[in-house]
């Protein structure tokens, strides 16, 4: 059984690598995330989730290292986790007032090995249009600061949602049949 090492401490992509059965343990990576729009989105997210999976990858001599990264795009708008609380009720505000593009990229390193493979997924979510009233109660139940676009569609963000076209589970922040095919190819079958 070969050792996975999460690179985020993501509690939404822990209990998504527990759902489909992989044991892991957490490390955190120390790098600074970019978050300016040189490119595509998907160059972005796919950079940034190599960026964490090679820093975490240099603290350990065995095993296969996931990261992630998960950005909001509205318009030519790039939104990831808020500032504050203020930061989120705008970009929450924002996001109800017209589709937008979800992207995640994911990484994962053999460090035995030294071979890397990169993808990403998008998904676009269509939100009710939401009051002022349902943003703050809703703030007052979720805490908006650690979600990418201020929501989370597995709990009560969901009823936000009208609907999406693509893959629910990136909106969740891991794409999991893609991390299935990556991970495949360093020889984890899930």
């Amino acid at each position: 059984m070969r050792k996975i090492i999460l690179a985020s401490k993501s509690k939404a992509r822990q209990k998504l690598l527990r759902q489909i059965g992989l044991n892991f343990q957490v490390a955190s990576a120390h790098i600074n995330e970019e978050h300016c729009l040189k490119e595509s989105c998907s160059r972005l997210v796919t950079r940034n989730a190599f960026l964490k999976a090679q820093d975490v990858a240099k603290g350990f001599k065995s095993g296969v290292v996931i990261g992630a990264d998960t950005l909001v795009r509205a318009g030519k708008k790039i939104i990831g986790k808020p500032k504050n609380i203020k930061d989120a009720f705008r970009t929450l505000k924002l996001l109800s007032q017209k589709p937008q593009w979800v992207y995640t990229g994911i990484a994962v390193i053999d460090v035995d090995t030294g071979k890397m493979h990169t993808d990403y997924e998008k998904t676009k979510i269509y939100m009710y249009h939401l009051t002022d009233t349902q943003i703050r109660n809703y703030f007052k139940r979720v805490s908006p600061m650690d979600k990418a676009g201020s929501f989370d569609i597995q709990g009560l963000g969901s009823i936000f949602i009208d609907r999406i076209e693509g893959c629910f589970y990136n909106v969740v922040g891991l794409p999991l049949a893609k991390l299935a095919k990556l991970l495949r190819k360093v020889g984890v079958e899930v």
